[in-house]
């Protein structure tokens, strides 16, 4: 009893919110369920084992139709759900309270909810499970998921194909950007991806320009090399080397004018594919004391790095590695170049024999070919 005394305030009243708003939605619930019995005829009795085989189908039919059945509505008040669509605003300080019908479900909410428990609460009835996010601040804005689970016995897993979700806006007058930590954040520019500058706002009515630090300037946002969405913020479609520098976004709603966290953004050329090497040995065969090369080559995009690592016989008894690595132009296409690493080893001796390994490595992944060299005795010359 003396433990109960000492819950906060603000706990009790999570607690009582949420018993208050699943014993609503439990009502509702029992409500809908009488009437659908009321208009359910009375099935005949099953008389042999093909009846009671096809009900036992039936019912397992039923069961698995039930769990696909997932909906997500918002409950507003006392029996009162409203169907949510792609996204909601909820004023901050507002209570937060989502059904998602299912059984049975799981929730995924923004990194800030998830880390702040005391002001969540996810409750999993027969049917339904509610969730109830009190005191909302502008830092809750974010996607927020349901889950239907298909469950074997007790393996359960997430139907990702069949998740409902929606982004929930919680407007401030004072703030238009989703707090950050960081007054800058560095976000790599891919050559072969898109990138996305994340300026999400708190409100959906908020107009947001993107700027550019040096040279100053607003950049040109077109909807197709650049577009924005207020759920994500900025997208490059297709990055480039003068799309770097840094860049802020600037949000306006009414007289209130505010700037996000400044993003340095640096360009790296990635390659299209993981290299493709090429081995071969200056000889199968070596003669002892005599001096081996084994070049190794790979063709790449001009300005993206292709890294050798080598595995040789004589590694084992510590022989050093020397390696002469060169970079030439391919002259039928003036975007790329040819990486080339040879391996010299010289005054062979029997522990050289072996297999060769080169490992070609760039940004996208990397590849090995190996080759196989044979040590010989030296040939004596014969006296005259």
């Amino acid at each position: 009893m003396m433990s109960l005394l000492k819950l906060s305030e603000s706990k009790w009243r999570l607690v009582l919110s949420a018993l208050l708003v699943c014993a609503i939605v439990f009502e509702s619930d029992a409500k809908e369920e009488k009437t659908t019995r009321g208009r359910t005829s009375t099935p005949k009795k099953a008389t042999n084992k093909r009846q009671r085989a096809e009900m036992v189908k039936a019912k397992t039919k039923l069961t698995a139709a039930a769990q696909t059945k997932t909906s997500l509505t918002q409950v507003l008040g006392r029996g009162v759900f409203k169907k949510v669509g792609e996204t909601l605003s909820v004023q901050t300080g507002d209570t937060l309270s989502l059904r998602c019908r299912g059984k049975p479900v799981q929730w995924s909410v923004p990194l800030y909810v998830e880390e702040d428990e005391g002001r969540l609460v996810i409750v999993q009835q027969e049917r339904f499970s509610l969730l109830t996010l009190v005191n909302t601040t502008v830092a809750d804005t974010g996607e927020y998921t349901c889950f239907p689970m298909y469950c074997e016995d007790k393996d359960c897993r997430r139907e990702y194909n069949k998740a409902i979700k929606v982004f929930i806006f919680f407007p401030d007058p004072r703030e238009l950007f989703i707090p950050s930590s960081s007054h800058y954040e560095m976000i790599q520019l891919r050559s072969n991806w898109p990138t996305v500058l994340p300026c999400q706002v708190t409100s959906p009515e908020a107009k947001v320009t993107l700027h550019r630090e040096f040279p100053p300037g607003e950049v040109s946002v077109d909807g197709t090399e650049i577009s924005f969405n207020s759920r994500k913020g900025f997208t490059i479609h297709r990055p480039r080397p003068h799309h770097a520098g840094v860049l802020h976004c600037v949000a306006a709603l009414g007289n209130l004018r505010q700037s996000s966290t400044k993003y340095i953004l640096i360009y790296v050329n990635y390659p299209m594919a993981p290299p493709a090497p090429v081995i071969q040995a200056s000889s199968s065969s070596v003669a002892v004391g005599g001096n081996l090369r084994v070049a190794c080559s790979a063709v790449g995009e001009r300005d993206v790095f292709i890294e050798f690592n080598w595995e040789y016989p004589g590694q084992q008894i510590g022989r050093p590695l020397y390696t002469e690595e060169t970079t030439i132009p391919v002259s039928e296409e003036a975007s790329r170049q040819q990486f080339q690493s040879v391996l010299q080893v010289d005054e062979v001796r029997d522990v050289d024999q072996g297999t060769y390994t080169c490992t070609a490595q760039n940004l996208q992944g990397a590849k090995s070919v190996s080759t196989t060299v044979k040590v010989v005795p030296k040939t004596r010359k014969l006296s005259v």
